[in-house]
């Protein structure tokens, strides 16, 4: 991931004309990141440009944000590696991941890999094919609704097609989208991150397609109460079939599934959060995908907990029901529907009280080693989970926090919310 850091601007002595590429891991959501003019999400990696003068102040800054510097290299070399790497692609397309740091002041494994290069030694994960100064130009192919009707708001099922580009992802990664116009500074927009919603084959399981599963942001202004529309995402949700959208990455590792085909894997998400979910799924057990999988038949256990607001909101409800009677015995489907089912307390249903009600069944299961939790969707419900698991983890002695730790270092315990 590419982004103009705020802070480059700034620079404007011989020395403050230097500009380095830090990467961040760890940056959170606040009031502050919000004044920035880069995406953040809390997993990944955010790529910032720093000039010379500043890079003390921004180390401190990001410091302040709850961020980590995993590597600190020179803006300049690397832009004369990425031109000599697009020289020879297509379409704006540059080296899978060349935006890794080469230098050794990466964190290193025991073996002396680096930390990043331990975890992607598994699959060649494409990282930055596009980016937001060379997007790829993809066309929509179809624009479906999923909200049925009586629910709440808009969600689109967006598909575009790629096939001509070297653009290539996996279930779990996410794109960029650079929604066309300025903003309201007069630059132009910045992109958002959007997860993946299909295979990496693509929907039409032929290499040739990615898509979104997108909501329409609508808020009211808390000052004058005016009904607020995200920018992006009503670019998206109104995008007609044969209309261009730009698009970049793919980005992400966090939420990459195990190749182990007999991993058990519990998926519990909200809303759009189904999107990585959908991926996963379908690539499990569709048989379309099965097809062309032949290094990859699943045959361990997925239980996905869903939450949303009414019964019209369940997005994919069909095809989701249609797996879990196809595949009763490796599929289980639990909704927490909000406005319609109580808790045992009386009031609303959210994924929090699902967990609390099936505490015993998931930690039974997150003590298995094969066992991979993800986490998508509002970062809201992510301390009534810990509050579950923490009760049944405490019925036999064992203090959540510190297990969790060694849960996310082993790479079995995946979230991202926002």
């Amino acid at each position: 991931m590419y982004y103009q850091g705020a802070v480059e601007s700034t620079a404007n002595t011989e020395s403050g004309s230097r500009v380095f590429l830090y990467e961040v891991v760890g940056l959170r959501q606040s009031e502050e990141t919000d004044k920035t003019n880069y995406p953040i999400r809390k997993s990944g990696s955010v790529f910032i440009r720093v000039p010379y003068n500043r890079m003390n102040q921004e180390m401190r800054r990001i410091s302040r944000l709850g961020g980590k510097i995993v590597s600190i290299q020179s803006a300049d070399a690397l832009e004369q590696f990425n031109s000599k790497a697009a020289s020879n692609g297509s379409n704006g397309a540059s080296s899978t991941g060349d935006v890794k740091a080469t230098s050794e002041s990466r964190k290193k494994d025991k073996k002396g890999n680096t930390m990043t290069d331990a975890k992607a030694k598994k699959k060649d994960v494409p990282v930055n094919i596009y980016r937001p100064k060379n997007p790829y130009v993809g066309k929509c192919l179809s624009n479906e609704e999923l909200v049925g009707e009586g629910g709440i708001g808009t969600v689109r099922h967006l598909k575009f097609d790629i096939s001509g580009g070297d653009l290539r992802y996996l279930e779990g990664q996410s794109i960029g989208i650079v929604p066309p116009g300025v903003d309201k500074n007069g630059k132009p927009e910045k992109l958002r991150l959007y997860s993946i919603a299909s295979t990496q084959h693509g929907d039409d399981v032929d290499n040739k397609t990615v898509s979104l599963c997108v909501r329409q942001l609508e808020y009211k202004h808390p000052e004058t109460g005016e009904t607020v529309y995200g920018v992006c995402s009503t670019f998206l949700t109104g995008l007609e079939v044969g209309a261009d959208v730009n698009i970049t990455g793919p980005v992400g590792k966090e939420m990459l599934l195990p190749d182990d085909p007999e991993a058990n894997i519990i998926m519990m998400g909200t809303g759009t959060g189904i999107a990585p979910f959908r991926a996963y799924l379908w690539r499990m057990f569709k048989d379309e995908e099965k097809k062309v999988n032949t290094d990859y038949q699943f045959k361990g256990f997925a239980w996905l907990i869903f939450g949303i607001p009414t019964s019209p909101n369940i997005l994919y409800k069909e095809e989701l029901e249609e797996l879990q009677s196809k595949y009763p015995d490796n599929f289980r489907l639990t909704y927490a529907i909000s406005r319609e089912q109580k808790n045992k307390d009386g009031g609303r249903m959210y994924i929090q009280h699902r967990c609390e009600e099936y505490a015993e069944e998931l930690w039974k299961m997150v003590k298995d080693e094969k066992t991979y939790v993800y986490i998508c969707g509002l970062k809201g419900m992510e301390d009534g989970i810990d509050a579950a698991l923490a009760a049944a983890a405490a019925k036999e002695g064992v203090e959540w926090s510190s297990y969790q730790k060694q849960l996310k270092k082993a790479h079995r315990w995946n979230v991202e919310t926002y």
